[in-house]
């Protein structure tokens, strides 16, 4: 007897509809498509329950003759297609005859139609494949069908549909591609008699974009209209100052189809080069209109990707039409400070000033001009008030130390070395009768000490400034900087000493190592960032999260909300207590105290890429990446001013834990160069 059998054609159907509906965001697609199709120009999608329980599609298009509608049920059954050579220019969304069959397949469907011809409309019922009813029915012209139950009759499917809630993001992310791909189109989509989507279908894409994404994504955009080579651009993309971090807010549409097209990617990241930071990816918004035998759109069964005949010209369009439009609409960020009084007219030099200034000729500094000429150093207070330039004056001599102050009477070993300059002499204000006695003192000629060069300080004789000397020196001790709100680092002999930093991100240290003297340099970033990771690790949960002052909203692409909201747990362990907002927005009302409130939506957005990307749900790898997140994001940056003591509070940090070598991202917190290799270099040995 031989084994290849025949199929039935109930199960043929059955794995035929498996092609074409995977979840109810599927038939969501596949239906609304008809709907465009159909020439609609308002459509309403309600479900409920995610859609598994009800599915409802209504549009005002042309609807389905009476005569045509037992046979649209038809597999490989569709008015848009007759000949093989329709295939070659394909303009309408849906070509193949499937929807409507793998959707009856697999559900129960309930049809109400009518034509602009007809006087009565048609009611059918369709069940599992199964006819159940044909008959007249009133109703307005277009198209109303109802799903119900979907996988009713295939239980092994049902129980591959995710959460009501996970299924429900999955449809409201394709309404949004819908609303964006069609902004001539009027979209309202109720989800559990919530309405959560309402496009005007004014024919603007940016009401569109408006009505998806909301105003703050909107304002951050730039609009692009280019042409090339037969290629259309239109649509928007964001400033610079805009991007995220991930690829998720990426949107390209071919002749208002939703596609994936690594041509159009490519070309956008390209024209926004040297635009944006490492890591950081440029969100769009972009439809691109192509004569419709260029384009094979018959290549994927879910019609997301196509095929080019030639993609030159798709890449030469977006990337120049980007291009202009970064160098058009992509202006310099604009800082609007908090009103203030207006400033007094500064009077002539000739009238008195309110407290007594020596009259001494100030001495001008020689700075190289652009092009090498030199240029006296002049600070002009305001061109309408001031005839003449006011001058500062500046002392001849190096100001490192000042004869008579605190640190001039501590020993010279323990002052700091003139690798680094010491901190600005702060103007004694304490008394308030005398509002010029510190300009007066600082115009005083006074002797200044330079220490003696080529001198390294060792750690403990790093001088801490103490909060006495602090209170009485500083105007601003009621705010203490960075630096300042450390604690005094207990004087504790250690085997190196500290000579300074390079480049804004490498610490020098010297040290006596096991072959000799040492040169040590460490990446303060990654070992700050090394070290945060062991401190998360440790305070594993919320004790190490702090509540924000302000909610903060964070706009996620659909599948991301979803992942995030489903991992809100995870979420929480990593110290962030999250909340849903609706429409694909999440509340942040608390986050680890390592970052910074402008962190904040940065680290949810990469963590939200993260959690949809990933293919796996093993808790530890998800929390140990989210950890890894937060500390690069916490860690000090290259070039951040940091004080001399914290670099040191750093660098014991690591001397009182040496197994810590690497950042978490695996590259090497610190390189040790020997005195010997160092003369070696030099020819001296």
């Amino acid at each position: 007897m031989g084994k290849i059998n025949l199929l039935d054609k109930h199960v043929a159907e059955l794995i035929a509809a498996g092609e074409v509906v995977e979840r109810p965001a599927s038939v969501i697609k596949e239906l609304v498509e008809n709907s465009i199709d159909a020439g609609a120009t308002s459509i309403s999608v309600e479900i409920q329950n995610g859609g598994a329980l009800l599915m409802r599609v209504t549009d005002n298009g042309s609807g389905i003759a009476r005569e045509d509608v037992p046979t649209a049920f038809l597999r490989h059954a569709t008015s848009k297609v007759l000949h093989a050579e329709d295939l070659e220019s394909i303009g309408t969304l849906g070509f193949r005859g499937e929807a409507l069959a793998s959707v009856a397949a697999v559900a129960r469907v309930d049809l109400l139609t009518r034509t602009e011809e007809e006087l009565a409309g048609t009611h059918y019922v369709i069940e599992g494949g199964e006819e159940q009813a044909l008959e007249d029915a009133g109703c307005a012209r277009g198209t109303v069908i109802t799903v119900r139950d979907i996988f009713f009759n295939t239980p092994a499917r049902m129980k591959f549909l995710k959460k009501d809630t996970v299924e429900a993001n999955a449809v409201a992310a394709v309404m949004d591609k819908i609303a964006l791909s069609h902004p001539e189109l009027a979209v309202r989509f109720v989800r559990d008699g919530k309405e959560t989507l309402r496009a005007p279908g004014d024919g603007q894409l940016k009401s569109a974009v408006f009505a998806v994404f909301g105003r703050e994504f909107t304002a951050g955009l730039i609009p692009v209209e280019y042409e090339l080579q037969g290629v259309r651009v239109t649509g928007f993309v964001s400033k610079p100052s805009h991007a995220r971090p991930n690829r998720s807010m990426q949107q390209f549409f071919i002749n208002g189809r939703t596609i994936r097209s690594r041509t159009a990617q490519v070309a956008l990241e390209q024209a926004f080069k040297g635009s944006l930071m490492v890591g950081k990816f440029p969100a769009c918004v972009l439809h691109m209109e192509i004569p419709a035998q260029a384009v094979d759109v018959n290549v994927h069964p879910g019609k997301l990707e196509v095929r080019f005949i030639n993609e030159r010209p798709v890449f030469d369009a977006v990337y120049y039409g980007v291009k202009t439009a970064l160098s058009k609409g992509d202006s310099p960020n604009k800082i609007t400070l908090p009103g203030t009084a207006e400033p007094p007219a500064v009077k002539s030099q000739t009238s008195p000033l309110p407290f007594d200034v020596p009259d001494t000729k100030p001495q001008q500094i020689a700075m190289p001009g652009v092009f090498g000429a030199a240029k006296p150093a002049a600070l002009a207070l305001n061109d309408s008030a001031v005839d003449d330039p006011v001058e500062i004056a500046v002392p001849t001599t190096p100001a490192y130390h000042k004869t008579g102050s605190p640190e001039s009477a501590r020993p010279l070993t323990e002052r700091w070395p003139d690798t680094r300059p010491a901190l600005p002499v702060q103007p004694n204000i304490s008394d308030p009768e005398q509002p010029g006695a510190a300009l007066q003192s600082a115009a005083e000629p006074e002797e200044w000490e330079v220490p003696p060069s080529g001198r390294t300080t060792p750690v403990s004789s790093v001088p801490v400034s103490s909060p006495t000397q602090s209170e009485e020196s500083n105007p601003f001790a009621e705010h203490p900087s960075v630096g300042q709100m450390e604690a005094p680092l207990p004087d504790v002999p250690v085997d190196f000493r500290y000579i300074g930093h390079a480049f804004g991100t490498y610490i020098l240290l010297e040290r006596d190592g096991a072959d000799g003297e040492e040169l040590v340099l460490i990446d303060r970033h990654a070992a700050h960032e090394r070290l945060l990771y062991e401190r998360l690790k440790e305070q594993s949960g919320t004790a190490f999260s702090q509540m924000l002052l302000a909610p903060v909203p964070v706009l996620l692409e659909k599948n991301e909300y979803a992942a995030v909201l489903a991992s809100l747990e995870l979420c929480e362990t990593a110290g962030f207590e999250i909340d849903d907002f609706g429409g694909g927005t999440v509340l942040v009302r608390s986050a680890p105290l390592s970052l910074t409130g402008e962190d904040v939506p940065e680290a949810v957005m990469e963590i939200a890429g993260y959690l949809a990307q990933s293919r796996t749900d093993v808790t530890t790898e998800h929390l140990d990446w989210l950890y890894h997140n937060i500390a690069c994001r916490a860690a000090m940056k290259a070039h951040d001013d940091r004080s001399p003591e914290e670099l040191i509070a750093l660098v014991r940090q690591l001397d009182e834990n040496p197994q810590l070598r690497y950042c978490p991202h695996g590259r090497p917190i610190s390189i040790v160069l020997t005195r010997k290799e160092l003369e070696r270099q030099f020819g001296r040995v």
